[in-house]
């Protein structure tokens, strides 16, 4: 009885399934090499991180008893020029018993903000534009109106009223304005996200946002 040969050779259909088979595992291997790039772009890079993470207002470019708004970590932040008679009048011994936290006792701002202006400089408020009360964001108004104080914030939706460092002196909200960390940098530069000292302050340590 004649034994069996082996042979190497496969059957054309086996020889289809391998050819289909490695076709395929280029084919998604190609499509890995070609998404990566786009993937890579459309995670940002360490820079831009960082610089999402700080952001820079130019104070030179604002007029007193003006306000400008920017985004800091999805939070709207005020940033505005006190005029005089605001800064007098947040001192006024009659309308400093009507705040509700006149000291900044609450755990609202860092450390280098705890005082009358809640800011680094008397002359800006830096604040988180966000009602205490109930997460709206508060309007800016001029020293003219209303009459209970020279400029300040009023919120929409509950009526809570904040004097131009933040405090709050009327409605329901029972928690000053947030103070964001921030520092100047250099005259005319201030810095959101950073902190003036080396005080590890950061939204956590909030008290009511």
């Amino acid at each position: 009885m004649a034994l069996t040969r082996p042979t190497t050779e496969s059957s054309p259909g086996s020889r289809r399934n391998f050819l289909y088979a490695a076709t395929a595992a280029v084919g998604a291997v190609g499509i890995a090499a070609a998404a990566w790039p786009l993937l890579d772009q459309m995670n940002p890079d360490a820079k831009v991180r960082a610089a999402g993470d700080v952001v820079g207002v130019d104070l030179a470019a604002l007029e007193p008893g003006r306000q400008r708004v920017v985004h800091w970590r999805q939070y709207p932040v005020f940033v505005a020029q006190r005029t005089e008679a605001m800064l007098k009048a947040m001192q006024e011994a009659p309308f400093v018993a009507t705040l509700v936290d006149a000291d900044s006792a609450k755990r609202q701002q860092p450390a280098y903000a705890r005082n009358w202006h809640r800011s680094l400089d008397p002359a800006y408020a830096v604040l988180l534009g966000v009602c205490t009360a109930c997460s709206c964001v508060p309007g800016y108004y001029a020293e003219d109106s209303p009459p209970a104080m020279a400029g300040g914030y009023v919120c929409p939706c509950c009526a809570s009223h904040y004097d131009p460092a933040g405090r709050t002196y009327s409605g329901v909200a029972s928690y000053n304005l947030p103070v964001p960390p921030h520092v100047i940098a250099e005259p005319g530069k201030l810095l959101i996200g950073k902190n003036a000292t080396d005080e590890p302050y950061s939204l956590d340590r909030v008290e009511r946002i």
